[in-house]
């Protein structure tokens, strides 16, 4: 799903309510759990998940073309943990 799928959805739900109003919303809703993630903090959907970022610690890999030895230094990745609801629904989709 895109994110213009996501406001046509919910612009089709919500009756009286404009598109433009809808995509607003959504993007005010996306730069907020942006920003809280950039400061570090936790951001949790009830009923969908929880993402955070995790830190990963500097490595050194070998290249498999060239065999040399690089690295690669410490960073920060997002994790997304889905909701017990969630894994349960997906299970029983199955």
């Amino acid at each position: 799903m895109l994110k213009r799928d996501l406001i046509e959805k919910t612009t089709d739900s919500l009756e009286g309510y404009l598109k433009k109003d809808i995509s607003k919303a959504v993007d005010i809703i996306i730069e907020t759990m942006s920003e809280s993630l950039a400061q570090g903090n936790r951001v949790e959907i009830r009923g969908f998940g929880s993402l955070s970022v995790r830190k990963r610690k500097a490595r050194q890999t070998k290249n498999p073309k060239t065999g040399k030895i690089m690295d690669i230094p410490p960073r920060k990745t997002l994790h997304f943990a889905m909701s017990k609801s969630m894994k349960e629904a997906l299970i029983e989709k199955k």
